[in-house]
């Protein structure tokens, strides 16, 4: 006969503490709400959006000036989902979950992106970043002005320089009117640079083409000299006109062309924008991207997998993103903040077919994918390095005659490395 194996009270207490400790282990490994690192204000929006249009995930967003500062900080906080700039960055690429299973799902079309972004999210032949938004150069002028372009869409730096040089107005060394001038903007001046091929990548911190660079300065310097008389004579024009801002320039007349990145033009008032039109600064087949691209991520070591994976596939589609800019319009958010992220999508059938529903300006602009150049890998601190470091270094270097009259660009970025290491 067999005995009956009872289980004691003490048995059965301690094998139900063993299930509720599994439980709360499973809970703390996986969860259905994920946590969202951004920089771009308008993913608290998309969450929201997200968030009313189903009831098993939820996403909750965290703003941060630099998400992929944040990521590399080590205080024991860690998202689910990041979306910002210069994710692909030495300090934080290891740290995303490949998300190669998207395209072979079939859940995200490969095919919908622009190639040369969705290239720069590839490391080692794994998709670890999906591009978001990018922004393009422009070149900024009074809409009855453009008959003197030769092109509809683009324009180049030798353009600029001729058609501005032909406007001029100068009398006795001293300059009415002005079409353009290099100088007006420091960003102008590093377009040229990435133009003439100056190459700036990550390493320690940074390394560029410096002949190419140079090549792009003394281009700079004579552009400014044939055209202009001298950078002296720009500055006085500058110091007396430039009270008004450059799109109120450009409408009276008194400067023909003026720079300014594609987010900034279509977030100008609607009635200066309806008066002005644009051109693509561009070189031989070439359209240098800002640096600032957006990309996207899922953290390796994430605890809401399933939340996470749901919200991307629903981001990236293009009815999703069809109701984004449907929202801007009717909130008009869309005076503030330009088409996805503050940027162009990186969906070419967004940014191509349902754009120009919202900004008409753009029917038939964009230009052709081959043409769209992004940057290098930069390092997590490039705007600041930029900012502080190189802008100032291109402000003075075509101010000044002889190079060696100011200090070198690898003496100001080693100086700056030294101060701003935690940066």
């Amino acid at each position: 006969m067999m005995r009956k194996n009872k289980h004691s009270p003490l048995t059965a207490f301690l094998f139900t503490t063993l299930i509720l400790h599994l439980l709360d282990s499973c809970a703390l490994q996986s969860s259905n709400t994920a946590v969202l690192w951004t920089d771009k204000p308008e993913f608290a929006l998309y969450a929201e959006y997200f968030n009313a249009n189903q009831d098993i995930y939820k996403i909750e967003t965290r703003y941060f000036e630099s998400p992929a500062q944040k990521l590399t900080d080590n205080d024991g906080s860690y998202p689910d989902i990041v979306v910002g700039s210069w994710l692909k960055s030495a300090a934080t690429r290891n740290l995303f979950q490949p998300l190669d299973s998207f395209f072979k799902k079939n859940q995200i079309s490969r095919e919908s992106f622009y190639p040369p972004l969705l290239a720069l999210g590839n490391i080692d032949g794994k998709q670890y970043l999906l591009p978001v938004a990018f922004n393009i150069p422009a070149l900024v002028f009074s809409r009855d002005k453009g008959t003197l372009l030769s092109n509809p869409f683009t324009i180049s730096l030798e353009e600029i320089r001729e058609i501005g040089k032909t406007y001029n107005i100068e009398s006795n060394g001293i300059y009415s009117r002005m079409g353009f001038s290099p100088a007006w903007n420091d960003d102008f001046i590093f377009v040229s640079a990435v133009l003439f091929g100056a190459s700036f990548r990550e390493a320690s911190p940074l390394e560029w083409d410096s002949r190419a660079l140079e090549g792009s300065l003394s281009f700079i310097q004579d552009w400014i000299q044939e055209a202009n008389t001298s950078i002296q004579a720009e500055d006085d024009f500058s110091f007396k006109y430039f009270y008004d801002p450059p799109a109120k320039l450009a409408q009276s007349g008194r400067i023909l062309f003026f720079h300014m990145g594609s987010s900034e033009f279509f977030t100008l008032p609607q009635e200066r924008r309806a008066s002005l039109d644009f051109r693509w600064i561009a070189g031989k087949d070439t359209i240098p991207l800002s640096e600032d691209m957006v990309y996207y991520g899922i953290f390796r070591n994430s605890r809401a997998k399933k939340a996470a994976e749901a919200f991307t596939e629903w981001f990236f589609k293009e009815e999703t993103q069809r109701l984004f800019l449907e929202a801007g319009k009717n909130n008009r958010l869309n005076e503030t903040r330009f088409g996805i992220a503050n940027g162009f999508s990186a969906l070419r059938t967004v940014t191509e077919r349902i754009f120009p529903q919202f900004y008409p300006s753009l029917l038939g602009r964009m230009p052709p994918e081959t043409f769209l150049t992004p940057p290098n890998i930069l390092p997590r601190n490039w705007m600041a390095m930029k900012e502080r470091v190189i802008l100032p270094y291109l402000h003075d270097r075509i101010r000044s005659a002889n190079q060696g009259e100011i200090r070198s660009l690898d003496r100001r970025l080693t100086d700056w490395a030294r101060l701003n290491r935690g940066l």
